[in-house]
């Protein structure tokens, strides 16, 4: 698909062809080139929430910090679509233990950015669902309520687990500041999987909020088999509290609950799930 509009105002030149790039639910994601010889990334979709691309430029901005993750440029912005510069390839140099140091030196980076609550100054959006960011003291009471128990109320999620289920997630919720320590409210780019982090170094597609350090480094090991080097590096410049490896699986249910909630009874989520809720 070509649609010239992408590049109105840019001063790129024209779309010569747009070659589809695997990654994201949400939009297609096409690398873009033009007459003048650029390159650009283009995400889009016909039916997306109407400020989806508006909230996800605002969360690149939030990510640009000094010396943590570069994050795309945002070029324009409409409601079916957003240009942003493209950063390269995204293939991870899976053995390279050089980039994963580098990669968790600027997690660090990002993390030590903090606020006095949790949340965010507006929602926004994990896939296409809307993630709650009111502002809160607690942060086991938000962590909690928008990113546990947000989600049981979701159809396709609501449908997939049983009442039984239910109940030990909302147990679990409320026993939270028994089994998680007290954390700062730190940037999160808030989707940390591999598949969102570059080998610029760099991040992309956020749903940034203001939480707990540990709530990030779960997803990214929960989805992807990262180094050890990764840890150390990022744990010179930002310290975790002792068992941070083993709370990671409690807060990677959000992961399992976000994924029900957009594609129902995944039985491979599911298996995961009933692990986890059994040990607590």
């Amino acid at each position: 698909m070509l649609n010239p509009a992408w590049l109105d105002g840019l001063s790129l030149g024209d779309v010569v062809s747009a070659s589809p790039v695997d990654g994201g639910y949400a939009s297609k994601t096409y690398r873009v080139s033009t007459t003048l010889g650029r390159s650009v990334i283009v995400k889009t979709h016909d039916d997306v929430p109407v400020d989806l691309y508006a909230l996800e430029a605002d969360g690149l901005e939030a990510l640009g910090v000094p010396g943590a993750f570069v994050v795309p440029k945002v070029l324009r912005v409409t409601p079916t679509f957003i240009v942003l510069s493209d950063l390269g390839a995204s293939s991870l140099p899976a053995d390279s233990d050089d980039f994963w140091r580098d990669a968790g030196r600027r997690l660090a980076v990002q993390h030590q950015q903090t606020a006095n609550k949790f949340g965010y100054h507006q929602d926004n959006y994990l896939g296409v669902l809307p993630q709650r960011n009111p502002w809160n003291d607690d942060g086991h009471a938000f962590f909690a309520e928008h990113r546990l128990l947000r989600y049981l109320e979701v159809p396709n999620c609501y449908n997939a687990l049983s009442p039984g289920d239910r109940r030990r997630l909302e147990r679990l919720a409320n026993c939270l500041p028994d089994l998680i320590p007290s954390q700062p409210a730190s940037l999160l780019h808030g989707d940390l999987w591999h598949g969102n982090l570059l080998p610029a170094p760099a991040l992309i597609d956020p749903a940034v909020y203001y939480g707990w350090p540990e709530a990030e480094l779960s997803m990214l090991h929960g989805c992807s088999n990262i180094p050890t080097s990764f840890y150390d590096a990022y744990q010179e410049l930002h310290p975790l509290n002792p068992g941070w490896l083993d709370r990671l699986p409690l807060l990677h249910l959000r992961e399992h609950l976000c994924v029900l909630a957009h594609f129902g009874p995944a039985p491979e989520t599911l298996t995961k799930l009933h692990t986890t809720l059994t040990r607590y």
